[in-house]
């Protein structure tokens, strides 16, 4: 049963198609693995294995044409600020704890058109806003690789789930890194793709600028393939993109000879843990011996992005997070004798802390008189950061920077410590800030076992090339044929 959890997308897909295995098979086995590991790793909100299996036996007894549906009967695990229709999404907070979606995201849909079930919604920072899963009024998700240690977040259960074999691959959602940190921390592949790629219908809105879906998986194959899947214009989003149809898997190739990758210097200054720079600078000689070009550069964001990002960021989370008022969505507190003591004790009693420090920091810089002294200013920055990156990708193909200054950190060693958790998103926000897309792979380990991740940033709409870049070194380190988590 371990050793089918432990095999990837595309071999699954492969045993499905010579009869090796079945789809009731896969999901038994990832539902046994749940049942043994749950307890330890703490990744799921709502589990689902059964409803998984009934489907999985349903498309075995359909005897489906594999070849044009090759991962039909592969589960799946989806972060619970994805709407999921007749099943709870409840964005890891007590202000939806009760709340079962009428209706599917778009994503949700699309990976249902693929006949993949769901094995369940995985724990994440309340609606989204943290670096480590401590956030979640659920539960704490632990690090597979070391179990005193936070997976990263938001999307902390999803990459938590795919470290430790619970699912073979999930979508997350990342705002400010919320896909890559998580990756990173527990070694797994994390792709954040260019905003407007795939659609957000149906995700519950942190910052909406910024916010995107996207996969965490167990290699950059399967990103690729799930990229496939969920890519694509939506009439629901008004942001969608409509762009021509792209096969991302024919980027998969070990040839890079030529590719032009910069170096940001900036992004390896004061505050990057010296193991994260050593295993990064021992990633840029294996990019040379591949034959890529690689030369250091300057993208002056990084300082400047954390202000920017989290000034507009908890701008749109005040005005996103109003509707839930204990009125037209949500809790509801039980004891109020007016209007304004109901709003006040639904919302006091129902949202956590770092989600109310948030909104306060958020209605403070939309108020009267502080509108244009820092809202305002931060979107001119927003177009500063967008140029820099502009005027990079004009010389490089992509640019290669830590994910995060640290690997996962032990778990309570930040709560009280609000800046200090800040600081962990200094490598992705900016990339969000800017639209980019970026994706987060393995690159080694640290002299404790855990695991670095590499980020790779792209230009808008050109996720082939840093899934290509990002595969050439995948395939040339074989991070996972090499090391395991503990758990």
């Amino acid at each position: 049963m371990e050793e089918i959890t432990t095999l990837t997308v595309h071999e699954l897909s492969k045993k499905l198609e010579n009869k090796e295995l079945t789809s009731e098979k896969i999901v038994e086995a990832y539902a046994k693995r749940i049942e043994e590991k749950e307890k330890d790793v703490g990744a799921f909100v709502t589990v689902t294995a059964q409803q998984a299996l009934e489907e999985a036996k349903r498309i075995d007894s359909e005897n489906i044409d594999r070849e044009n549906n090759k991962y039909a009967g592969i589960p799946i695990g989806i972060k619970d600020n994805i709407c999921t229709k007749g099943v709870k999404t409840t964005c890891s907070s007590k202000m939806l704890e009760n709340f079962v979606a009428p209706y599917d995201a778009t994503v949700t849909q699309k990976i249902n058109s693929e006949m993949l079930p769901s094995l369940g919604k995985l724990n994440m920072d309340e609606f989204a806003m943290g670096s480590s899963t401590e956030n979640s009024a659920i539960k704490v998700t632990h690090n597979p690789w070391d179990l005193n240690k936070v997976p990263g977040g938001s999307s902390g259960g999803s990459a938590a789930a795919v470290a430790a074999n619970m699912v073979p691959w999930a979508l997350g959602s990342d705002t400010g890194g919320s896909i890559r940190e998580p990756a990173s921390f527990c070694g797994v592949v994390g792709l954040k793709p260019t905003y407007g790629l795939v659609s957000r219908y149906g995700l519950v809105a942190f910052a909406s600028s910024l916010d995107q879906i996207g996969p965490i998986t167990k290699d950059v194959e399967d990103s690729a393939i799930l990229l496939n899947m969920i890519a694509g214009h939506d009439e629901m989003d008004s942001t969608s993109y409509d762009i021509p149809k792209i096969d991302y898997t024919a980027s998969l190739k070990n040839d890079i000879k030529g590719k032009k990758i910069g170096v940001p210097k900036e992004f390896f200054g004061e505050g990057i843990n010296e193991e994260v720079k050593t295993k990064l600078r021992e990633a840029i000689e294996i990019y040379k011996e591949l034959g890529a070009v690689v030369e250091d550069c300057s993208l002056d964001v990084a300082e400047y992005s954390l202000a920017t990002y989290y000034i507009i960021a908890c701008a749109e989370a005040s005005s996103n997070l109003g509707r839930f008022d204990g009125i037209r969505y949500g809790y509801r507190a039980k004891d109020f004798s007016n209007l304004k003591e109901l709003f006040t004790n639904s919302r006091t009693e129902a949202f956590g802390d770092e989600v109310k420090r948030r909104i306060i920091l958020g209605t403070y810089v939309l108020s009267s008189g502080y509108y244009d002294a820092y809202y305002k200013k931060a979107q001119k920055v927003r177009t500063l950061v967008k140029n820099k990156f502009d005027e990079c990708f004009k010389k490089y193909d992509v640019l290669l920077t830590p994910v995060a200054p640290t690997t996962a950190f032990e778990i309570g060693s930040k709560l009280n410590n609000p800046m200090e958790m800040y600081l962990a998103d200094i490598c992705t926000v900016s990339i969000n800030i800017a639209s980019v897309p970026a994706i987060s792979i393995p690159c080694g380990v640290d002299s404790k076992g855990m695991p670095i991740g590499m980020q790779l940033i792209g230009n808008r709409f050109n996720e082939e090339t840093i899934l290509n870049v990002a595969y050439a070194f995948e395939q040339k380190i074989e991070f996972r044929e090499n090391y395991k988590p503990s758990c």
